[in-house]
């Protein structure tokens, strides 16, 4: 049932400007769901192509423009198309949404367009279509670049595959991005060093680096693999670490990691607590306003959501204020992942809410070695950013 917008619980904040906006675009299909996904993904019927992709890009457009009149005169300055796997969309389905968008939408002359890929859909002259239609990064999946680890993620693709799709992807594109889990079964140190530095030969701008966590809902936390140990996780991260920063690559977030000025403009604005307008099945989004900042959610299921966007012309299933009581966590939830924190003024300028609001957690924070002590950042320690968790929980 849709939650309404309830005065209630109005954030009583006062914004004196507006966050920078971003859109999301969210794409729910895969060719196969992998045991460890958590995310809002449906494997595709047998057949041609397995979904309809003409309805689901008209059902994104109407959506978009439910959307218009919340987001009138703001500039957007990123996109990002995830999923599911998005490079199952053909060139020409994706020329249509994104000229779609802007049709309607006021994008900021160099704006961030990405799109998630699997190594295993990925085809020269596809990838071409994309950067026609105005993609001009990409992010692949890779997770590992050994069989033997791929077969256990359930991935469609080989380590093979992986490497040539990053070869088209670096013909094609301004900027890729790879992403890379550790921790996965069995690993050891020496495999994990073999996955880092192949990723390295490529050069790309971006790496995601990343712990293989065991989320409820899946098939692993119903039949959990045997993963390395704590202490042998610790060591694969610092080995690296050291590797990804001895090759130029800083870490910026929890688990991005960048040469310089190659940063994810878009999950930046995330961490920074800023707005994005989200689109599609399952899809969230977050708008600021001068007096209160809302977030809406959407029907997961690709069909249910179609045909709410076909009945009704909209598929809410959530749309609420943020309370005032609840700004304070949901800020330091995003912006604390950040290596170099956010200024202490973004706390007021994001949530319309004085700083001594958090003054209690902050005290604690600093007293427990969390948080860094120089009082003009929000910022964690080394020791917050290895215990985020503990760190994020003391603003709840």
């Amino acid at each position: 049932m849709l939650n309404t917008l309830t005065p209630g619980l109005a954030t009583q904040t006062k914004l004196t400007a507006l966050p920078p906006l971003s859109l999301y675009i969210h794409f729910p299909w895969c060719e196969k769901k992998c045991p460890y996904c958590d995310f809002n993904s449906h494997q595709v019927k047998e057949g041609k192509q397995g979904f309809d992709e003409d309805r689901y890009i008209q059902a994104l457009i109407t959506d978009l423009e439910t959307e218009l009149p919340r987001i009138w005169g703001r500039q957007v300055h990123s996109i990002f198309i995830g999923g599911g796997t998005p490079s199952l969309l053909s060139a020409t389905g994706m020329n249509e949404l994104l000229s779609a968008v802007r049709a309607r939408l006021n994008l900021e002359p160099n704006c961030e367009i990405t799109m998630e890929a699997n190594p295993g859909s990925v085809e020269t002259e596809k990838f071409a279509g994309f950067a026609q239609a105005g993609i001009n990064r990409v992010s692949l999946g890779i997770q590992s670049f050994q069989d033997a680890q791929l077969k256990a993620l359930g991935r469609i693709h080989n380590g093979e595959e992986a490497k040539r799709a990053i070869a088209i992807a670096l013909q094609h594109f301004k900027s890729v991005n790879l992403d890379l889990m550790f921790g996965l079964p069995n690993q050891s140190l020496d495999a994990a060093k073999a996955d880092i530095e192949t990723a390295l030969s490529f050069q790309t701008p971006h790496l995601s680096f990343y712990n293989l966590t065991l989320e409820p809902n899946t098939y692993f936390a119903s039949f959990p693999p045997k993963l390395p140990s704590e202490d042998e996780i610790d060591a694969i991260f610092e080995q690296n670490l050291a590797l990804l920063e001895a090759a130029g690559y800083r870490r910026y977030e929890v688990s991005a990691y960048a040469k310089k000025g190659q940063e994810c403009k878009h999950n930046l604005n995330y961490w920074r607590f800023g707005d994005y307008i989200g689109i599609g099945a399952g899809a969230h989004g977050k708008i600021s306003f001068p007096d209160k900042i809302t977030r809406q959610v959407r029907e997961r299921h690709p069909e249910t959501y179609m045909q709410a966007m076909e009945t009704k012309g909209n598929a809410l299933i959530e749309a609420r204020e943020i309370s005032a009581k609840d700004l304070p966590f949901e800020f330091m939830l995003n912006t604390l992942r950040l290596t170099d924190g956010v200024d202490t003024v973004t706390f007021s300028e994001r949530t319309g809410l004085p700083l001594n609001t958090v003054s209690k957690g902050l005290e604690e924070a600093s007293k427990k070695g969390l948080l860094d002590l120089n009082p003009s950042k929000l910022k964690a320690t080394e020791q917050g950013l290895r215990y985020l968790n503990n760190l994020q929980e003391l603003f709840l």
